[in-house]
Protein backbone atom coordinates (compact mmCIF):
# COMPACT_ATOMS: atom_id res chain seq x y z
CA UNK A 1 0.00 0.00 0.00
CA UNK A 2 1.23 3.66 -0.90
CA UNK A 3 2.35 5.93 2.00
CA UNK A 4 -0.29 8.42 2.95
CA UNK A 5 0.29 11.87 3.41
CA UNK A 6 -2.28 14.35 5.03
CA UNK A 7 -1.61 18.13 4.67
CA UNK A 8 -4.15 21.35 4.97
CA UNK A 9 -4.01 24.98 4.59
CA UNK A 10 -6.25 27.42 7.37
CA UNK A 11 -9.70 27.99 5.73
CA UNK A 12 -10.37 31.48 5.05
CA UNK A 13 -12.84 33.95 5.81
CA UNK A 14 -15.11 34.39 3.20
CA UNK A 15 -15.71 38.09 4.25
CA UNK A 16 -12.84 38.85 1.27
CA UNK A 17 -10.86 37.98 -2.00
CA UNK A 18 -7.94 35.95 -1.12
CA UNK A 19 -4.77 38.45 -1.65
CA UNK A 20 -1.03 37.86 -2.17
CA UNK A 21 -0.54 36.39 1.32
CA UNK A 22 -3.08 33.76 1.20
CA UNK A 23 -1.52 32.47 -1.96
CA UNK A 24 2.03 32.68 0.05
CA UNK A 25 0.39 30.23 2.14
CA UNK A 26 -1.44 27.99 -0.14
CA UNK A 27 1.11 27.57 -2.49
CA UNK A 28 4.03 26.27 0.01
CA UNK A 29 1.24 23.79 1.00
CA UNK A 30 1.09 22.67 -2.78
CA UNK A 31 4.47 22.47 -2.75
CA UNK A 32 5.07 20.19 -0.14
CA UNK A 33 1.67 17.91 -1.46
CA UNK A 34 3.23 17.63 -5.15
CA UNK A 35 6.32 16.94 -3.65
CA UNK A 36 5.04 13.50 -1.83
CA UNK A 37 3.13 12.92 -4.82
CA UNK A 38 6.49 12.33 -6.94
CA UNK A 39 7.35 10.16 -3.82
CA UNK A 40 4.35 8.03 -4.83
CA UNK A 41 2.74 8.46 -1.63
CA UNK A 42 -1.32 8.88 -1.64
CA UNK A 43 -1.74 12.76 -0.96
CA UNK A 44 -4.61 14.39 0.99
CA UNK A 45 -4.53 18.39 0.63
CA UNK A 46 -7.40 19.97 2.20
CA UNK A 47 -8.30 23.74 1.96
CA UNK A 48 -11.62 25.62 2.07
CA UNK A 49 -13.66 28.72 3.38
CA UNK A 50 -14.21 29.36 7.24
CA UNK A 51 -18.23 31.07 6.42
CA UNK A 52 -20.17 30.54 10.10
CA UNK A 53 -18.57 33.71 11.42
CA UNK A 54 -19.87 37.23 11.86
CA UNK A 55 -17.92 38.76 9.36
CA UNK A 56 -19.61 36.87 6.87
CA UNK A 57 -23.14 38.18 8.39
CA UNK A 58 -21.44 41.62 8.30
CA UNK A 59 -20.51 41.26 4.43
CA UNK A 60 -23.50 39.72 3.11
CA UNK A 61 -25.05 43.08 4.56
CA UNK A 62 -22.54 45.34 3.14
CA UNK A 63 -23.46 43.74 -0.28
CA UNK A 64 -27.31 43.31 0.23
CA UNK A 65 -27.30 39.77 -0.26
CA UNK A 66 -28.68 36.70 1.90
CA UNK A 67 -26.21 35.26 4.03
CA UNK A 68 -25.90 32.12 2.01
CA UNK A 69 -25.91 33.84 -1.80
CA UNK A 70 -22.89 35.92 -0.58
CA UNK A 71 -21.11 33.21 0.89
CA UNK A 72 -21.96 30.93 -2.19
CA UNK A 73 -20.35 34.10 -4.47
CA UNK A 74 -17.30 34.36 -2.28
CA UNK A 75 -16.33 30.51 -1.73
CA UNK A 76 -16.65 30.09 -5.81
CA UNK A 77 -13.98 32.85 -6.07
CA UNK A 78 -11.64 31.29 -3.65
CA UNK A 79 -11.85 28.05 -5.28
CA UNK A 80 -11.61 29.27 -8.65
CA UNK A 81 -9.02 31.58 -7.58
CA UNK A 82 -6.94 28.51 -6.41
CA UNK A 83 -7.58 26.35 -9.74
CA UNK A 84 -6.07 29.52 -11.44
CA UNK A 85 -3.19 29.21 -9.23
CA UNK A 86 -2.40 25.73 -9.96
CA UNK A 87 -3.26 24.33 -6.46
CA UNK A 88 -3.88 20.82 -7.03
CA UNK A 89 -6.14 20.17 -3.60
CA UNK A 90 -7.81 17.04 -3.43
CA UNK A 91 -10.45 18.59 -1.67
CA UNK A 92 -12.41 21.65 -0.83
CA UNK A 93 -14.15 22.21 2.44
CA UNK A 94 -17.10 25.17 3.32
CA UNK A 95 -17.87 24.91 6.92
CA UNK A 96 -21.76 25.45 5.50
CA UNK A 97 -21.39 21.81 4.32
CA UNK A 98 -23.47 18.96 6.14
CA UNK A 99 -20.89 17.09 6.29
CA UNK A 100 -19.10 19.61 8.49
CA UNK A 101 -22.00 20.47 10.76
CA UNK A 102 -22.10 17.12 11.33
CA UNK A 103 -18.64 16.53 12.78
CA UNK A 104 -18.80 19.17 14.69
CA UNK A 105 -21.97 18.38 16.69
CA UNK A 106 -20.37 15.57 16.72
CA UNK A 107 -17.02 16.50 18.41
CA UNK A 108 -18.91 18.39 20.37
CA UNK A 109 -21.18 15.91 22.17
CA UNK A 110 -17.44 13.79 23.10
CA UNK A 111 -16.12 16.78 24.08
CA UNK A 112 -19.74 16.81 26.46
CA UNK A 113 -19.57 13.70 27.38
CA UNK A 114 -15.61 13.95 28.70
CA UNK A 115 -16.75 16.39 31.10
CA UNK A 116 -15.06 18.84 29.21
CA UNK A 117 -17.84 21.53 28.45
CA UNK A 118 -19.99 23.35 31.09
CA UNK A 119 -22.00 26.74 30.97
CA UNK A 120 -21.15 30.07 32.86
CA UNK A 121 -20.78 34.05 32.22
CA UNK A 122 -18.26 35.41 30.16
CA UNK A 123 -17.25 38.99 31.41
CA UNK A 124 -14.74 40.81 28.36
CA UNK A 125 -13.41 42.00 25.52
CA UNK A 126 -13.59 41.07 22.05
CA UNK A 127 -11.96 41.45 19.14
CA UNK A 128 -14.68 41.43 15.68
CA UNK A 129 -10.88 41.62 13.91
CA UNK A 130 -9.97 38.52 14.95
CA UNK A 131 -13.40 36.76 16.01
CA UNK A 132 -11.60 35.72 19.32
CA UNK A 133 -11.44 37.04 23.37
CA UNK A 134 -8.95 38.77 24.07
CA UNK A 135 -6.76 40.25 27.23
CA UNK A 136 -6.03 43.63 28.58
CA UNK A 137 -2.22 42.38 28.62
CA UNK A 138 -2.69 41.19 24.12
CA UNK A 139 -3.53 44.85 23.59
CA UNK A 140 -1.24 47.85 22.54
CA UNK A 141 -2.51 51.20 24.02
CA UNK A 142 -5.89 49.66 24.54
CA UNK A 143 -6.19 48.14 20.90
CA UNK A 144 -5.57 44.81 19.49
CA UNK A 145 -2.31 45.96 17.80
CA UNK A 146 -3.17 43.53 14.36
CA UNK A 147 -6.42 45.65 13.30
CA UNK A 148 -5.81 49.14 15.37
CA UNK A 149 -9.26 48.74 16.82
CA UNK A 150 -10.86 49.06 20.73
CA UNK A 151 -12.22 45.03 21.52
CA UNK A 152 -15.94 45.64 22.91
CA UNK A 153 -16.62 44.61 26.15
CA UNK A 154 -19.21 41.58 26.48
CA UNK A 155 -21.34 39.93 29.08
CA UNK A 156 -22.99 36.95 28.02
CA UNK A 157 -24.08 33.36 28.73
CA UNK A 158 -21.57 31.51 27.23
CA UNK A 159 -20.40 27.89 27.27
CA UNK A 160 -16.54 27.02 28.04
CA UNK A 161 -14.17 24.51 27.33
CA UNK A 162 -11.79 23.35 30.03
CA UNK A 163 -8.73 24.39 28.84
CA UNK A 164 -6.71 24.36 31.93
CA UNK A 165 -7.55 21.21 32.48
CA UNK A 166 -4.79 19.96 29.39
CA UNK A 167 -1.76 22.35 30.62
CA UNK A 168 0.58 19.70 31.57
CA UNK A 169 -0.67 17.54 28.99
CA UNK A 170 0.64 19.96 26.65
CA UNK A 171 3.47 20.34 28.33
CA UNK A 172 4.15 16.79 27.79
CA UNK A 173 3.47 17.20 23.99
CA UNK A 174 5.67 19.92 23.36
CA UNK A 175 8.12 18.12 25.35
CA UNK A 176 7.84 15.00 23.74
CA UNK A 177 7.65 16.05 20.16
CA UNK A 178 10.55 18.88 19.26
CA UNK A 179 9.41 19.72 16.10
CA UNK A 180 5.80 19.78 16.31
CA UNK A 181 5.92 23.48 15.48
CA UNK A 182 8.04 25.01 13.35
CA UNK A 183 10.10 27.56 13.35
CA UNK A 184 11.77 27.31 16.37
CA UNK A 185 10.93 30.28 17.72
CA UNK A 186 7.36 30.55 17.12
CA UNK A 187 7.15 27.06 19.00
CA UNK A 188 9.24 28.78 22.18
CA UNK A 189 6.40 31.30 21.92
CA UNK A 190 3.87 28.61 22.25
CA UNK A 191 5.25 26.93 25.27
CA UNK A 192 5.44 30.19 27.04
CA UNK A 193 1.95 31.12 26.62
CA UNK A 194 0.95 27.58 28.50
CA UNK A 195 3.79 27.76 30.75
CA UNK A 196 2.14 31.08 32.13
CA UNK A 197 -0.51 29.34 32.70
CA UNK A 198 -4.32 28.59 30.62
CA UNK A 199 -7.70 29.54 31.58
CA UNK A 200 -10.87 27.65 29.95
CA UNK A 201 -11.79 29.35 26.90
CA UNK A 202 -15.57 30.52 25.92
CA UNK A 203 -16.72 28.07 22.91
CA UNK A 204 -19.98 29.62 22.15
CA UNK A 205 -21.91 32.74 21.14
CA UNK A 206 -25.50 33.58 22.17
CA UNK A 207 -28.38 35.09 20.15
CA UNK A 208 -26.40 35.28 16.77
CA UNK A 209 -27.78 34.91 13.73
CA UNK A 210 -25.45 32.16 11.79
CA UNK A 211 -23.90 29.51 13.00
CA UNK A 212 -23.70 26.19 13.85
CA UNK A 213 -26.03 25.34 16.73
CA UNK A 214 -24.70 24.08 19.85
CA UNK A 215 -26.38 20.50 20.51
CA UNK A 216 -29.32 20.51 22.57
CA UNK A 217 -29.36 24.19 23.08
CA UNK A 218 -30.66 26.71 19.56
CA UNK A 219 -30.02 29.47 21.65
CA UNK A 220 -26.23 29.21 21.05
CA UNK A 221 -24.28 28.84 17.98
CA UNK A 222 -20.45 27.01 18.64
CA UNK A 223 -17.56 30.06 18.27
CA UNK A 224 -16.37 30.11 15.07
CA UNK A 225 -12.96 29.07 15.74
CA UNK A 226 -14.09 25.72 17.83
CA UNK A 227 -15.82 25.00 14.66
CA UNK A 228 -13.32 25.96 11.94
CA UNK A 229 -10.41 23.94 13.56
CA UNK A 230 -12.64 20.66 13.60
CA UNK A 231 -12.47 20.85 9.61
CA UNK A 232 -9.52 19.21 9.44
CA UNK A 233 -11.68 16.08 10.43
CA UNK A 234 -14.68 16.94 8.62
CA UNK A 235 -13.10 16.89 5.04
CA UNK A 236 -11.81 13.15 6.22
CA UNK A 237 -14.70 11.63 8.54
CA UNK A 238 -13.55 10.87 12.17
CA UNK A 239 -12.56 7.89 11.02
CA UNK A 240 -9.89 8.80 8.81
CA UNK A 241 -8.24 11.14 11.22
CA UNK A 242 -8.43 7.89 13.70
CA UNK A 243 -6.24 6.29 11.45
CA UNK A 244 -4.51 8.86 9.93
CA UNK A 245 -4.35 12.75 11.20
CA UNK A 246 -2.60 15.43 9.51
CA UNK A 247 0.66 15.18 8.68
CA UNK A 248 1.25 19.06 8.57
CA UNK A 249 -1.03 22.30 8.96
CA UNK A 250 0.33 25.10 6.86
CA UNK A 251 -0.59 28.15 8.44
CA UNK A 252 0.36 32.13 9.26
CA UNK A 253 1.60 32.71 13.08
CA UNK A 254 -1.04 35.02 13.52
CA UNK A 255 -3.36 31.68 14.14
CA UNK A 256 -0.37 29.64 16.02
CA UNK A 257 -2.14 29.59 19.49
CA UNK A 258 -5.48 28.23 17.95
CA UNK A 259 -3.30 25.53 16.12
CA UNK A 260 -0.98 24.31 18.75
CA UNK A 261 -2.49 24.82 22.07
CA UNK A 262 -6.61 24.85 21.69
CA UNK A 263 -6.89 22.40 19.01
CA UNK A 264 -4.65 19.43 20.82
CA UNK A 265 -6.34 20.17 23.44
CA UNK A 266 -9.29 19.57 21.96
CA UNK A 267 -8.40 16.30 20.45
CA UNK A 268 -6.99 15.24 23.70
CA UNK A 269 -10.84 15.38 25.34
CA UNK A 270 -12.27 13.95 22.26
CA UNK A 271 -9.86 11.37 22.51
CA UNK A 272 -8.82 11.62 18.99
CA UNK A 273 -4.99 11.67 17.53
CA UNK A 274 -3.36 14.76 16.89
CA UNK A 275 -1.40 16.44 14.21
CA UNK A 276 2.37 15.38 13.39
CA UNK A 277 2.66 19.09 12.85
CA UNK A 278 2.19 22.67 12.53
CA UNK A 279 4.57 24.65 10.04
CA UNK A 280 3.65 28.53 10.27
CA UNK A 281 4.37 31.41 8.29
CA UNK A 282 5.14 34.68 8.76
CA UNK A 283 3.25 38.43 8.55
CA UNK A 284 3.19 39.92 4.57
CA UNK A 285 4.36 43.56 3.94
CA UNK A 286 3.74 44.86 0.12
CA UNK A 287 6.83 47.46 -0.22
CA UNK A 288 6.77 47.81 3.43
CA UNK A 289 3.41 48.63 4.64
CA UNK A 290 1.15 46.05 6.22
CA UNK A 291 -1.66 44.49 3.66
CA UNK A 292 -4.69 46.30 4.94
CA UNK A 293 -8.39 46.58 3.33
CA UNK A 294 -8.16 49.94 4.72
CA UNK A 295 -5.03 50.97 2.67
CA UNK A 296 -6.18 48.98 -0.23
CA UNK A 297 -3.13 47.86 -0.72
CA UNK A 298 -4.19 43.69 -0.81
CA UNK A 299 -2.32 42.61 -3.95
CA UNK A 300 -4.71 40.22 -6.47
CA UNK A 301 -2.09 37.05 -6.80
CA UNK A 302 -4.52 36.65 -10.44
CA UNK A 303 -3.41 40.28 -11.44
CA UNK A 304 0.31 39.27 -10.79
CA UNK A 305 -0.23 35.73 -12.67
CA UNK A 306 -2.02 36.88 -15.61
CA UNK A 307 1.36 39.47 -16.51
CA UNK A 308 4.18 37.44 -15.34
CA UNK A 309 2.88 33.71 -15.30
CA UNK A 310 1.18 31.50 -12.36
CA UNK A 311 4.74 29.55 -12.06
CA UNK A 312 6.87 32.92 -12.10
CA UNK A 313 4.75 33.65 -9.03
CA UNK A 314 5.02 30.84 -7.53
CA UNK A 315 8.92 31.00 -7.80
CA UNK A 316 9.27 34.71 -6.62
CA UNK A 317 7.01 33.76 -3.38
CA UNK A 318 9.29 30.85 -2.35
CA UNK A 319 12.48 32.12 -3.68
CA UNK A 320 12.37 35.30 -1.94
CA UNK A 321 10.65 34.86 1.17
CA UNK A 322 12.20 32.11 3.20
CA UNK A 323 9.09 30.26 4.51
CA UNK A 324 8.38 30.96 8.27
CA UNK A 325 9.70 34.78 8.25
CA UNK A 326 7.96 37.53 7.95
CA UNK A 327 8.67 38.80 3.89
CA UNK A 328 8.20 41.97 2.06
CA UNK A 329 6.17 41.79 -1.50
CA UNK A 330 7.06 43.86 -4.29
CA UNK A 331 6.52 43.83 -7.74
CA UNK A 332 9.71 45.24 -8.47
CA UNK A 333 11.41 42.73 -7.06
CA UNK A 334 9.36 40.11 -8.90
CA UNK A 335 10.55 41.41 -12.15
CA UNK A 336 14.00 41.52 -11.52
CA UNK A 337 14.19 37.91 -10.36
CA UNK A 338 11.52 37.17 -12.91
CA UNK A 339 14.24 38.54 -15.49
CA UNK A 340 17.62 36.98 -13.88
CA UNK A 341 16.25 33.82 -12.75
CA UNK A 342 13.95 32.97 -15.23
CA UNK A 343 14.30 34.41 -18.58
CA UNK A 344 18.16 34.31 -18.31
CA UNK A 345 18.53 31.68 -16.02
CA UNK A 346 16.70 28.57 -16.59
CA UNK A 347 14.67 29.99 -19.69
CA UNK A 348 17.99 30.81 -21.49
CA UNK A 349 19.84 27.57 -20.45
CA UNK A 350 16.88 25.07 -22.02
CA UNK A 351 16.26 27.62 -24.92
CA UNK A 352 20.42 26.86 -25.42
CA UNK A 353 20.37 23.53 -25.14
CA UNK A 354 17.14 22.43 -27.14
CA UNK A 355 18.06 24.82 -30.08
CA UNK A 356 21.84 22.67 -30.21
CA UNK A 357 19.74 19.17 -29.75
CA UNK A 358 17.48 19.04 -31.75
CA UNK A 359 19.72 19.24 -34.37
CA UNK A 360 21.73 15.82 -33.23
CA UNK A 361 18.19 14.30 -31.38
CA UNK A 362 17.72 11.46 -30.95
CA UNK A 363 20.73 11.19 -28.37
CA UNK A 364 21.51 7.90 -26.88
CA UNK A 365 21.57 7.89 -23.26
CA UNK A 366 24.05 5.84 -21.42
CA UNK A 367 23.50 5.22 -17.77
CA UNK A 368 27.35 4.88 -16.74
CA UNK A 369 27.17 8.39 -17.87
CA UNK A 370 29.40 10.22 -14.63
CA UNK A 371 26.62 12.51 -14.61
CA UNK A 372 24.09 9.82 -13.72
CA UNK A 373 25.28 10.06 -10.60
CA UNK A 374 24.23 13.33 -9.58
CA UNK A 375 20.43 12.50 -9.85
CA UNK A 376 21.11 11.00 -6.35
CA UNK A 377 23.46 13.20 -5.18
CA UNK A 378 20.81 16.02 -6.04
CA UNK A 379 17.91 14.94 -4.19
CA UNK A 380 19.59 13.85 -1.02
CA UNK A 381 20.01 17.64 0.42
CA UNK A 382 16.79 19.01 -1.70
CA UNK A 383 14.77 16.07 0.13
CA UNK A 384 15.68 17.26 3.38
CA UNK A 385 15.25 21.44 2.79
CA UNK A 386 12.20 20.64 1.02
CA UNK A 387 10.48 18.29 3.49
CA UNK A 388 11.57 21.20 6.36
CA UNK A 389 9.71 23.70 4.30
CA UNK A 390 12.92 25.02 3.63
CA UNK A 391 11.64 26.05 -0.14
CA UNK A 392 13.89 28.91 -0.82
CA UNK A 393 16.93 26.69 -0.11
CA UNK A 394 15.90 23.74 -2.17
CA UNK A 395 15.25 25.87 -4.89
CA UNK A 396 19.08 27.25 -4.37
CA UNK A 397 20.01 24.22 -4.77
CA UNK A 398 18.09 23.97 -8.17
CA UNK A 399 19.27 27.12 -9.27
CA UNK A 400 23.12 26.43 -8.52
CA UNK A 401 22.37 23.36 -10.91
CA UNK A 402 21.26 25.90 -13.47
CA UNK A 403 24.50 28.23 -13.31
CA UNK A 404 27.14 25.34 -13.15
CA UNK A 405 25.09 24.01 -16.38
CA UNK A 406 24.71 26.63 -18.68
CA UNK A 407 28.75 27.84 -17.85
CA UNK A 408 29.48 24.04 -18.57
CA UNK A 409 27.58 25.05 -21.83
CA UNK A 410 29.96 27.91 -22.53
CA UNK A 411 32.80 25.59 -21.78
CA UNK A 412 32.08 22.56 -23.57
CA UNK A 413 31.13 25.15 -26.96
CA UNK A 414 29.40 22.19 -29.04
CA UNK A 415 28.32 24.38 -31.61
CA UNK A 416 31.96 23.89 -32.49
CA UNK A 417 31.89 20.31 -32.02
CA UNK A 418 30.86 17.29 -34.70
CA UNK A 419 29.22 14.10 -34.56
CA UNK A 420 29.31 12.09 -31.76
CA UNK A 421 31.48 14.47 -29.43
CA UNK A 422 29.19 17.15 -30.12
CA UNK A 423 25.73 14.25 -29.08
CA UNK A 424 27.97 13.87 -26.32
CA UNK A 425 28.36 17.29 -25.33
CA UNK A 426 24.67 18.33 -25.82
CA UNK A 427 24.02 15.06 -23.98
CA UNK A 428 25.44 16.08 -20.54
CA UNK A 429 23.27 19.21 -20.55
CA UNK A 430 20.10 17.24 -21.43
CA UNK A 431 21.07 15.10 -18.07
CA UNK A 432 21.45 18.19 -15.91
CA UNK A 433 18.14 19.58 -17.07
CA UNK A 434 16.35 16.18 -16.12
CA UNK A 435 18.35 16.52 -12.52
CA UNK A 436 16.80 20.73 -12.90
CA UNK A 437 13.27 19.57 -13.80
CA UNK A 438 12.61 16.80 -11.06
CA UNK A 439 14.09 19.47 -8.48
CA UNK A 440 11.66 22.06 -9.76
CA UNK A 441 8.57 20.13 -11.00
CA UNK A 442 6.29 20.78 -7.54
CA UNK A 443 7.59 24.25 -7.52
CA UNK A 444 6.89 25.14 -11.11
CA UNK A 445 4.58 22.41 -12.46
CA UNK A 446 3.50 23.81 -16.05
CA UNK A 447 6.71 24.80 -16.65
CA UNK A 448 8.44 21.42 -16.18
CA UNK A 449 5.91 19.77 -18.16
CA UNK A 450 6.52 22.24 -20.45
CA UNK A 451 10.81 21.23 -20.08
CA UNK A 452 9.43 17.64 -20.83
CA UNK A 453 8.19 18.38 -23.97
CA UNK A 454 10.85 19.67 -25.83
CA UNK A 455 13.94 17.41 -24.02
CA UNK A 456 12.35 14.17 -23.65
CA UNK A 457 13.71 10.48 -22.41
CA UNK A 458 12.66 7.51 -23.94
CA UNK A 459 13.11 4.73 -21.49
CA UNK A 460 12.26 1.58 -24.09
CA UNK A 461 14.80 2.92 -26.57
CA UNK A 462 17.25 5.08 -24.15
CA UNK A 463 17.52 7.65 -26.13
CA UNK A 464 16.28 11.81 -25.47
CA UNK A 465 13.93 13.36 -27.71
CA UNK A 466 14.99 17.06 -28.36
CA UNK A 467 12.46 19.38 -29.99
CA UNK A 468 13.30 23.09 -29.56
CA UNK A 469 9.19 25.22 -29.14
CA UNK A 470 8.35 28.49 -27.41
CA UNK A 471 10.84 30.41 -25.03
CA UNK A 472 9.71 29.62 -21.21
CA UNK A 473 10.06 33.00 -19.70
CA UNK A 474 9.81 35.90 -22.33
CA UNK A 475 11.94 39.12 -20.81
CA UNK A 476 9.68 41.86 -19.29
Amino acid sequence: MKNKFYITTPIYYVNDRPHIGHAYTTIAADVSARYHRTKGEDVIFLTGTDENSQKTVEGAKKSGEDVKTYADRLAAIWKSTWEALNIGNTDFIRTTEERHVKTVQEIWKRIWDNGDIYKGKYEGLYCKGHEAFMKEVDLVDGVCSDHKTKPEWIAEDNYFFKLKKYEKDLLKLYGDNPNFVTPEGRFHEVKSFVERGLEDISISREKQEWGIPVPNDNKHVIYVWFDALINYISAIGIDGWQKHPADVHAIGKDIIRFHAVIWPAMLMSAKLPLPKRIVTNGFFTIDGVKISKSLGNAIDPLDLAKKYGVDALRYFLLREIPYGEDGDFSEVKLKERYNADLANGLGNLVARVATLGEKVSPIKYNYTHPLHKLLKEAHEEYDYKISTFRFDEALEIGWKRIAQSDAALSVDQPWYKEGSERAEKILSRCIELVIITDLLEPFLPETAQKIKDQISYDRTNKVFHIKKTENLFPRK
